[in-house]
């Protein structure tokens, strides 16, 4: 990619404003935590390593834009903006697990002068936006390993490098494919009701010059039943210890399909997407979004004034549909309670 989703700039956040893709790229320069958590309420920055590198910039800004001597203060409005923050996306893992990484600098340097403090939470940020980048090649690499030489691929959402830091997630591995000269066929869900797919996803398959054909979400069955498909890939908002993966909504369906089709579905996601403090998909809190994404979506109506409307964003796909879940440590297999271990932080 030509372009870097969120870096951390002279002070300020600056990041590609999604809403806007693929009719425009234009960015954002952010210098107030409120502007920030609308971001990332609106979409404006989103996918999980995203959203924790969005966290970390943030408690950074807060501490930035304190002035003062008072240390009390100042961590008392860290808390209070990291709270904010953390509470703004709930079901993405990655948010509230750089907040916390964040929080545990501001506890080891707490006798340190305030200088010192900001100088410590800047250089974690940092670190997290590196890792970040260098968790996405290695994710990549491992996962384009899977890939047959010539495949044809459905997607779902947007996993590339709109999500990372760098390369992405699901799109990451067949960049990374393709890279390598394998040749590919992906077929993108829109992704319903936001267009995820359809704007972003397909944005970045096109950018890079990788074969790609947009469907609406109810044709991936189809398309299976009528097409040889090879593997399904898509990435995640957050992985319990058994493998259960939240993912955009639509998702489930789309392992579902992929079961009855014979079709391997596979996950991508970094290590700081799995919760290793929840056991199954049933702990995972599921964010509702408004009515109007679906009765207004981009602002034309498309159901009756009054309509009942349930929108979650995220659905949960159990581990026994799930083939693999590839990550920066390399790729897991059933049974996942017990092989993802192999690469929990604490157990490493």
């Amino acid at each position: 990619m030509p372009v870097s989703t969120l870096t951390w700039q002279n002070g300020k956040i600056k990041m590609i404003d999604q809403t806007r893709l693929p009719a425009e790229l234009a960015y954002l320069e952010i210098n107030q935590i409120e502007v920030l958590g609308e971001a990332i309420k609106s979409l404006r920055v989103r996918g999980a390593p995203a959203l924790g590198i969005a966290g970390a910039f943030g408690a950074l800004l807060s501490a930035q834009l304190f002035h003062g001597e008072d240390k009390t203060a100042f961590f008392a409005q860290l808390e209070r903006d990291m709270k904010y923050l953390r509470e703004t996306r709930p079901t993405a893992v990655n948010l509230g697990w750089a907040l916390n990484r964040m929080r545990e600098v501001m506890q080891k340097f707490h006798e340190q002068s305030l200088p010192e403090i900001k100088a410590a939470l800047q250089k974690e940020a940092l670190s997290i936006f590196e890792e970040d980048r260098h968790s996405s090649r290695a994710l990549a690499e491992h996962g384009a390993a899977l890939v047959p030489q010539s495949a044809t691929v459905i997607t779902h959402c947007n996993t590339g490098a709109l999500v990372t830091a760098d390369y992405g997630t699901a799109l990451g591995v067949l960049f990374a494919a393709y890279a390598h000269g394998k040749k590919l066929h992906v077929f993108v869900d829109e992704t319903r009701p936001l267009l995820q797919g359809a704007r972003l996803n397909m944005w970045e398959l096109m950018n890079e010059g990788i074969d790609c054909t947009l469907i609406c979400d109810n044709t991936a069955a189809f398309v299976m039943q009528r097409q040889h498909v090879d593997f399904c890939i898509v990435g995640a908002d957050r992985i319990a210890a058994n493998g259960d993966t939240a993912n955009k909504i639509g998702t489930y369906s789309l392992a579902v399909n992929a079961r009855q089709h014979g079709v391997p579905f596979y996950v991508a996601a970094p290590i700081s997407t799995i919760d290793f403090s929840i056991r199954t998909g049933k702990e995972i809190p599921i964010e509702e979004r408004s009515a109007e994404e679906v009765t207004n979506g981009f602002g034309r109506r498309t159901a009756p004034e009054g309509a009942r409307v349930y929108s979650p964003a995220f659905d949960v796909t159990p581990h026994e549909f799930i083939a693999a879940i590839i990550t920066e440590a390399g790729v897991i297999r059933p049974p996942f309670e017990k092989n993802l271990k192999t690469i929990q932080p604490e157990c490493r």
